[in-house]
């Protein structure tokens, strides 16, 4: 009862009613990937295209789709990362959505959220004024 009470009143919580009801008449599953999110493809869009979507394992944030199924959900490449055999390069770290509003985010020096100072001002920087 909680899940459909969650589908009914919020769109952020995985996905709505209306989103369950598409991906069951028409949603066509294509894989998963490692965080839990469920891909799927079906129908046409406005382009001509075949549909897809995602289904997010708890909360609906565009930044937690890695960098291979977020091209393959945006029709940059026509083979979706669970039908081959991807391996990532040396060079390439591992997917992590955006920090941002959480506690890990970036907070520099000066920032009213750390307890440290902001760095002294070195004095060679002149201050843009109208008409100089």
């Amino acid at each position: 009862m909680k899940t459909f009470l969650l589908q009914f009143f919020t769109w952020w919580n995985s996905q709505t009613l209306g989103t369950r009801f598409h991906t069951w008449r028409f949603g066509k599953r294509v894989g998963e990937d490692e965080a839990g999110n469920v891909y799927y493809e079906g129908g046409v869009d406005s382009e001509g295209r075949t549909r897809r979507w995602v289904i997010y394992r708890d909360y609906s944030e565009a930044s937690k789709i890695p960098p291979g199924w977020h091209g393959w959900i945006h029709h940059r490449v026509d083979t979706a990362p669970a039908s081959e055999s991807y391996k990532p390069r040396e060079w390439q770290k591992p997917h992590q959505a955006n920090p941002t509003g959480t506690p890990s985010a970036y907070r520099p020096k000066g920032s009213i959220l750390t307890n440290q100072h902001r760095p002294q001002v070195t004095g060679d920087y002149d201050a843009w004024t109208p008409g100089s």
